[in-house]
């Protein structure tokens, strides 16, 4: 019997593998960008819009008033580019914060 630990010689068992390691580089793709939306109506306080556009997505009151003023004159307005997940996520949040103070406030998301 064989000890543990020792080869049998000339079994031809005892082959060394000989090979490259190729490390390969993963393809990360950017994620796709989503514009987000507001869209004009006729009942939401501008000032309602101001406070929306600053708590959700971080303006400063003064490019909050620009944006609010944007939508205003042009019937839609940008408030931010973000991967799917965020964009969603401030969607909701807009549709959300407007449907509980009761304004008609939209807010939609478009692929870049």
């Amino acid at each position: 019997m064989e000890a543990a630990g020792e080869n049998k010689r000339g079994s031809g068992d005892s082959k060394s593998d000989t090979g490259t390691i190729t490390k390969t580089k993963p393809k990360t793709q950017r994620p796709n960008l989503y514009r987000v939306l507001l869209l004009n109506d006729d009942y939401t306080p501008m000032e309602f819009v101001v406070l929306v556009l600053q708590d959700v997505f971080n303006k400063t009151r003064e490019d909050a008033m620009q944006i609010m003023l944007h939508v205003h004159t042009k019937g839609v307005g940008e408030c931010g580019v973000y991967p799917y997940e965020v964009a969603e996520t401030k969607v909701t949040r807009v549709m959300d914060t407007a449907r509980k103070n009761q304004h008609p406030l939209q807010c939609v998301m478009e692929k870049q």
